[in-house]
């Protein structure tokens, strides 16, 4: 890719706008969709490893009280979500203050497809954790699975989810797509989200499932 190519998507990043309902940073997802890099496909047995990873994250307590991956509960100090990412070798790469917010992005928890996590605190306490799933080698197709098997299971284990985006933006060089679906569990709510961004033959996406404290 040539600097003035380069430049001009950085340009569109910071005016581009995924949508208010998922909390995505507009500007974050795509700087990553320009630096996307080849890896490694995954072998099959990823096709059911996000849905056991769910089951399992919620399988120890009640619908009614959904709490966030990794063995976190809501309200965790600062100090012990660090510690425990410190014991897993996870390593923090980013700590931003948004707002009246502190946000860590986290690299390095195990997960297939988990590229990347977002822990947000407020008043240093742990209010929301979203899960970033990235398949270089997949097709639209595969995406699209993935995104039905997951919706199915959330549906028939908390109800109906409401839809909340689907949107596709033709308007610019750089087409988005992003679909959306929302569950009220308690006193959490979960979000399924899934995005793409393609210029020519350059294409991001990504699958993300959002946990956070009502």
């Amino acid at each position: 890719m040539t600097n003035k190519k380069a430049s001009w998507l950085l340009t569109f990043a910071k005016q581009c706008v995924v949508g208010p309902m998922c909390g995505f940073s507009a500007s974050h997802y795509c700087s990553t969709f320009l630096s996307v890099k080849s890896r490694r496909p995954p072998g099959r047995i990823l096709a059911s490893s996000l849905i056991i990873f769910l089951v399992c994250a919620s399988r120890a307590h009640a619908v009614d009280e959904l709490v966030p991956p990794f063995g976190f509960r809501w309200n965790d100090s600062m100090a012990r979500v660090e510690a425990v990412l410190h014991g897993a070798k996870a390593k923090i790469t980013s700590r931003e203050k948004k707002q009246n917010r502190d946000v860590w992005t986290v690299d390095g928890l195990i997960h297939p497809g988990l590229k990347r996590t977002l822990f947000t605190f407020k008043q240093r306490s742990l209010v929301a954790v979203e899960l970033q799933y990235e398949y270089p080698e997949w097709s639209i197709e595969r995406y699209n699975q993935r995104m039905g098997e997951i919706r199915k299971y959330f549906d028939e284990k908390y109800g109906t989810g409401k839809l909340v985006s689907r949107a596709r933006d033709n308007n610019t060089d750089v087409i988005q797509t992003l679909v959306g679906y929302q569950w009220m569990v308690g006193a959490t709510l979960l979000e399924l989200f899934y995005f793409s961004a393609q210029h020519d033959s350059l294409v991001y996406r990504t699958i993300t499932v959002d946990y956070k404290a009502l």
